[in-house]
């Protein structure tokens, strides 16, 4: 496992995304909660895994109780070095309300403090600075170790630091071969501030690892257009080059997608896994080191597609 040391932590470049625990929007069934995403925390961590993500809004709550169930029935040893990141939906500018949330997702999660907090998505009826000042009192009472931000733009992201008056150490954005955009501004700002962007969906929902027919997907993917009629063809260069890169390396199309995300400087994945041959697979990736040349060819395919 090949490891970033970026803002005092050091995290897997590979780790476990949580959406689908209990989000019956993925459609994978109560037996997957209940059997399946233990066995998985459980696995990632023998594997090296060192950064677990979910939300308060996955489930709801549900994914934060799963994981704090498989976690608590670990020995301590076993989680030594563990960063279980979770987020808040800023709804109400309210201190009283936000201590509220952070103290339901503490619970859930079986933990004392949050490693790291991050704010979901940006509210347009509440300022970036406002929502800051609500983190405030949860940073000083020692109750959130480190604070982030999900789909914020490079302005609002340096905005949420003026505002916090301390560093927000991470900001977890939709980064793969397919939503190449945080290559251009959010990673060479992390690079230059020791800051991390955390790449969700780095797979780009499976577009690049699994033939799709038009029409045959449903729940979460259906969403996507490029599921949709047209869009298979449209992706069809990008797909050809990641399975030729695949191809070279023994590897396969998925960790050519995650090498290509890890090949940025202060950057970790965090796709999620429907099997442990899937979550080894995904480990796997980070030690797949692609060449310039491979690099640049994925990354200009990436381009042209978001281009198109």
């Amino acid at each position: 496992m090949r490891y970033v040391t970026t803002a005092g932590l050091v995290l897997s470049g590979i780790g476990l995304g949580t959406w689908q625990f209990g989000s019956r929007e993925w459609g994978y069934g109560a037996a997957y909660a209940s059997d399946v995403a233990p066995a998985l925390l459980r696995r990632a961590l023998e594997l090296g895994v060192t950064l677990i993500d979910t939300a308060e809004v996955y489930g709801p709550g549900r994914s934060e109780r799963i994981i704090g169930a498989a976690l608590g029935a670990m020995p301590i040893a076993e989680r030594n070095g563990l960063v279980v990141a979770t987020k808040f939906m800023p709804i109400v500018p309210a201190e009283p309300i936000l201590a509220r949330q952070a103290a339901g997702s503490r619970r859930r999660l079986c933990v004392d403090a949050l490693d790291l907090y991050y704010a979901h998505w940006p509210n347009p009826l509440v300022s970036v600075r406002r929502v800051m000042q609500s983190v405030r009192p949860l940073v000083a009472a020692g109750l959130v170790r480190r604070v982030g931000v999900s789909n914020y733009s490079l302005d609002q992201w340096r905005t949420a630091e003026r505002a916090l008056g301390a560093p927000v150490v991470a900001n977890q954005v939709r980064f793969s071969l397919v939503s190449p955009g945080p290559a251009r501004d959010l990673v060479p700002y992390a690079a230059a501030e020791d800051r991390l962007v955390v790449a969700y969906s780095p797979l780009g929902q499976g577009l690049l690892t699994r033939v799709t027919a038009a029409g045959s997907v449903s729940g979460i993917r259906a969403m996507n257009p490029l599921f949709r009629q047209g869009g298979q063809r449209r992706i069809a260069p990008l797909v050809q080059a990641v399975h030729d890169v695949a191809a070279a390396h023994h590897a396969t199309a998925a960790q050519v997608a995650l090498a290509w995300v890890l090949h940025h400087p202060n950057t970790v994945a965090i796709p999620g896994a429907r099997t442990l041959d899937q979550l080894e697979e995904n480990a796997a990736a980070a030690d797949l080191v692609l060449s310039d040349a491979e690099f640049a060819r994925l990354s200009l395919e990436a381009e042209a597609l978001a281009g198109a």
